[in-house]
């Protein structure tokens, strides 16, 4: 399975989600405090360079999504079809983070049917390996439907 790539910018957004809260960027100026994803060193709106990470609720609605299928990876196709979600964060609507919709933290990728999503629905985040076999990996988030 494939990991993130952690660079300087992103490092604590993986920190935060090895311990389990989902933290966004936010600019750190003084009238401003717009947050931001993907991380970066500078602020779009203000271009100030001071920076902090706001805990979000974990909430969000699906905004967008799709259903791979093969030819894929193969660590991917033995799983296919599965779910990409793009999630927009209930505290910051322009904030969209892209993951798999579940059925539990650690459940497989194939773990909701592609018939049960819908644009709009409600969704809660969780952090597993994304692996599903119990093999260690980095917790990433996932996302499960708050009604199931």
């Amino acid at each position: 399975m494939l990991t993130p790539v952690v660079d300087d910018d992103g490092a604590p957004f993986w920190e935060y989600a090895a311990r389990g809260e989902l933290r966004v960027q936010a600019c750190a100026e003084p009238g401003c405090g717009e947050l931001r994803f993907p991380p970066r060193p500078c602020c779009p709106h203000c271009h100030s360079f001071d920076s902090e990470w706001r805990r979000m609720s974990g909430r969000g609605r699906i905004w967008s999504y799709v259903i791979p299928h093969p030819p894929l990876l193969p660590d991917y196709a033995a799983q296919a079809p599965y779910n990409v979600v793009v999630v927009e964060l209930a505290e910051a609507r322009r904030i969209r983070l892209v993951g798999n919709l579940v059925s539990g933290p650690d459940a497989p990728l194939n773990s909701v049917a592609g018939e049960r999503i819908r644009i709009g629905a409600r969704v809660q985040v969780v952090f597993g390996t994304g692996v599903g076999d119990g093999r260690d990996g980095p917790r990433l988030p996932r996302w499960v439907l708050e009604r199931p």
